[in-house]
């Protein structure tokens, strides 16, 4: 361009910052206690795409991340997120995911991904009620004797959905606002794409911490409002 004055890294050095580039969360308003809904999302790192693939097969091994984000059903605002690879559980993030949430949570929206004792003896443990819908012919648990944990939130599940059925439980319990995380991701993947620019998983996790900085900084402008015209 012929600007004598102006410096311009190389890409060496802007990837050598980026490692070490400490990234803020977005400093999200919350007034009172709120509702997160949790799920995750698989995020190529490299290899074909998923057209090529359906169509003539697959001839590279191709990569994936998991990117696990917890959203606010109300706002849109992702207060937490995680980057592991495709091999770690659903529910062994949950903890890492709570403990990054800055305001008090009344409530966690999972999927039957998340049906573990192990995911709701961590919620109990927090005060926090788990909404997780149990595996079709899910049964009541009992530890050392009968009813030792009789109002335990997964039994509670159990009897009420054999009460009125599944679909009810759902609509009751408002099952329905955990697709809002999966809104968040739609959003995540059509902004900026549905892989990984970069190659390991430290800077991976960079990337995801500026990309999900930048969609709630979006999300502060103003969400967008559908209205239908009736003429």
């Amino acid at each position: 361009m012929g600007l004598c004055d102006l410096d311009v890294p190389s890409f060496t050095q802007v990837n050598r910052r980026f490692r070490i580039l400490e990234v803020t969360p977005f400093k999200i308003p919350t007034k009172g206690s709120i509702t997160i809904a949790i799920d995750s999302t698989g995020v190529k790192v490299y290899g074909e795409g998923e057209w090529k693939c359906r169509k003539h097969g697959w001839s590279k091994r191709r990569t994936w991340r998991k990117l696990h984000l917890g959203v606010d059903p109300e706002t849109g605002f992702i207060h937490c997120h995680t980057t592991t690879t495709n091999s770690e559980s659903d529910e062994s993030q949950v903890d890492d995911l709570l403990n990054q949430v800055e305001a008090p949570i009344d409530e966690v929206y999972l999927d039957g991904a998340y049906d573990a004792q192990s995911c709701y003896d961590g919620l109990i443990a927090r005060n926090i009620t788990p909404v997780i819908p149990p595996q079709k012919g899910a049964v009541e648990w009992y530890w050392e004797e009968e009813n030792d944990y009789p109002d335990y939130p997964r039994n509670v599940a159990v009897r009420r959905i054999n009460e009125i059925g599944r679909a009810k439980w759902k609509k009751e319990v408002g099952y329905h606002r955990r697709s809002l995380s999966e809104t968040a991701m739609f959003r995540y993947k059509a902004i900026f794409g549905s892989q990984h620019y970069s190659r390991s998983i430290k800077t991976q996790t960079q990337e995801n911490k500026i990309k999900i900085k930048a969609l709630n900084q979006m999300t502060a402008f103003g969400m967008p409002i559908s209205k239908i015209k009736i003429d």
